[in-house]
């Protein structure tokens, strides 16, 4: 078995690639993989770091083929807030304005619904999802890459994760890592400081346009609570700037007004949602589904894609995509 680096030990990203993929080929010990995942979580991982990691992690994936134009909009979850599902409705309500979408999840690692969780609860087979990707993607405008699918070397991770039960440099990876390969993103991050390390690591992978994104208060999308962080990273370049939910023309909420629960609770508010239901949910949704329109090439003003993203919504194609998918995906 290798040791990994002590924690002091900041690596360069060939130095991350290798090592990441001592993890993930099985070449070291759980043990030794916690220690160095809490170690480095600690100390903040680097963008050098964090895209080696990712390379590791493209290496070894299993890819599907995606139309031109596919994006793909998450959180690297771990933000400690226990929202509701957002980018899981604005992955739905985003294909339903006709940009595919090949959303990339997994089950919670730190909260108490992920992705998957919250669309098994609405009646997705996550098997069956998985097995009908490319189909449903090409037919539909919509897929949903379950991690353990595409990720087989993740197997033994996930575990470790769980039983830790902070964010570690997997929750940066996984965003980093689609397997689509898509080349248009929204994320979000759970620590506003962090944004610009963050989009410079995926300015050193190339991507034709995605936005980084984080709330004030720490939240791992775009919030309607206050500020927000955002890196807007074209090439292998990127510029910092503020967004607010007013540029949007959507009113400011606090992040207790998205709460979430378990599975069941979220689905729930998801369906909610979809039938029309006002509120904060909604904004939510469309204020993070306008950023991801706006990456997507499909307009360029924050409250041209509010607008787009509510008539996705109100005209109920939206709706009419997740009865769909999930009738498809069989």
């Amino acid at each position: 078995m290798k040791a990994l680096p002590q924690s002091e030990t900041h690596l360069s990203e060939a130095e991350a690639e290798e090592v990441f993929g001592w993890i993930l080929d099985g070449e070291t010990s759980d043990a030794e993989i916690a220690r160095f995942l809490r170690d480095m979580s600690m100390r903040s991982e680097t963008a050098d770091e964090i895209a080696g990691a990712a390379r590791a992690l493209r290496a070894r994936l299993i890819p599907i083929d995606a139309p031109e134009g596919t994006v793909d909009c998450c959180g690297t979850g771990g933000d400690g807030h226990h929202t509701l599902n957002v980018s899981t409705a604005v992955s739905l309500v985003v294909a339903a304005c006709g940009v595919p979408v090949a959303k990339h999840g997994n089950r919670a690692a730190s909260s108490k619904s992920g992705a998957a969780d919250t669309l098994e609860a609405l009646g997705l087979d996550m098997d069956a999802a998985g097995r009908t990707a490319e189909k449903t993607l090409a037919e539909l405008g919509i897929c949903f890459l379950f991690a353990k699918n595409h990720h087989p070397a993740m197997g033994r991770i996930q575990p470790i994760r769980q039983k830790l039960g902070v964010r570690t440099i997997f929750n940066l990876m996984g965003p980093l890592s689609n397997p689509a390969g898509v080349q248009r993103q929204l994320i979000g991050i759970a620590r506003p400081a962090y944004v610009p390390i963050y989009a410079a690591a995926k300015a050193k992978l190339g991507t034709q346009r995605t936005f980084i994104a984080s709330g004030d208060e720490g939240l791992d999308e775009l919030s309607l609570a206050g500020g927000n962080e955002l890196a807007d990273v074209i090439g292998r370049d990127f510029e910092m700037r503020r967004v607010s939910a007013v540029q949007a023309n959507l009113p400011h909420a606090p992040v207790e007004a998205i709460r979430g629960g378990d599975p069941v609770h979220n689905a729930r508010a998801l369906e909610a949602l979809l039938s029309g239901t006002p509120g904060p949910y909604r904004d939510a949704v469309l204020f993070n589904a306008s950023a991801t329109l706006i990456v997507a090439g499909r307009c360029d003003d924050w409250t041209e894609g509010a607008e787009i993203a509510g008539e996705a919504i109100d005209s109920g194609a939206a709706g009419k995509l997740l009865a769909d998918w999930i009738a498809l995906a069989r």
